[in-house]
């Protein structure tokens, strides 16, 4: 997503390495956003990297305004064209919106550093009910000024000469700044716990985990140009299986003595939903990709 917009700012972008490695516009954008990317990462403090995380917040509200400036202020509008609802690209759209709402991995590490724990299920259903509106915003003004022409990152679709374009762009920019060290932070201490001695757990083992952990991504990144099929793939396959069937899953297990019928029967329906979602979405994305 940073390089994505930073290449568009900077499309003549080139670079020769060693005198035969050549770097376009998209693959040093990549590197340049690993590097500033990088120090988020190796902060252990949960408390320290809400604050970065709250920068996301602003600059998700900030793009939102500016797309919705564009439409009014210029002379792209709203003119809804195209098909509303195509059922051959919905799973791929259920896995891309399943994606955005995959936070739960780190609500065990958000809920261990609150001051007042007991506030959690209030937070998060704020959080969820504000990023359902922001998202269902953003859908609705990007299908009614470009219609099917819409990019997988729609700031790629504004005007190229609008001060609310370069503003939009640089906030999508910054936004990956902002969360991908909350983000990475459930998988880097899964890793750590992993290793046999304490004494290899110190910080700058740490840090060379965590390091690797965002160079995969570069790498990834590099590799893989299908952004949105990839979020349609890993919406799908992995954070339905976390948001969605494991929750109900467990909830069955650990209350099996005292779970009542109707209990049962919600939570089932919602299992076989999210396995048929999970195995159709995949589907949908792989073929995406490879087509």
């Amino acid at each position: 997503m940073m390089s994505d917009s930073l290449s568009a700012f900077f499309p003549n972008a080139q670079m020769g390495v060693l005198g035969f490695v050549h770097l376009d516009s998209y693959q040093i954008c990549a590197i340049i956003s690993t590097l500033v990317i990088l120090p988020t990462v190796w902060l252990r403090n949960l408390s320290l990297l809400s604050y970065v995380s709250v920068g996301g917040v602003v600059s998700l509200v900030v793009v939102v305004l500016c797309l919705f400036w564009t439409g009014v202020a210029s002379n792209v509008g709203f003119h809804p064209a195209g098909q509303a609802l195509n059922f051959a690209k919905l799973p791929l759209t259920v896995g891309i919106y399943s994606f955005c709402y995959g936070s739960h991995s780190v609500f065990p590490n958000i809920y261990s550093s609150m001051d007042e724990p007991s506030r959690f299920p209030s937070i998060l259903i704020i959080s969820f009910v504000a990023a359902g509106v922001l998202y269902s915003g953003i859908a609705i003004c990007g299908f009614s000024m470009f219609g099917e022409a819409i990019r997988p990152q729609f700031t790629l679709n504004l005007p190229t000469n609008s001060v609310a374009t370069g503003i939009a762009g640089w906030a999508v920019a910054a936004t990956p700044v902002t969360k991908f060290g909350l983000s990475i932070t459930p998988v880097a201490l899964a890793i750590e716990e992993l290793l046999p001695e304490a004494q290899l757990r110190s910080h700058g083992v740490s840090i060379l985990i965590r390091s690797s952990l965002v160079v995969s991504t570069l790498i990834v990144a590099l590799t893989v140009p299908y952004f949105g099929s990839v979020m349609a793939l890993i919406g799908s396959s992995l954070v339905v299986l976390v948001s969605v069937i494991l929750p109900c899953v467990c909830y069955l297990r650990i209350h099996k003595e005292r779970v009542t019928k109707l209990e049962i029967a919600i939570c089932s329906s919602i299992i076989v939903v999210g396995v048929v979602g999970a195995v159709v979405g995949t589907y949908s994305a792989v073929t995406s990709m490879s087509g």
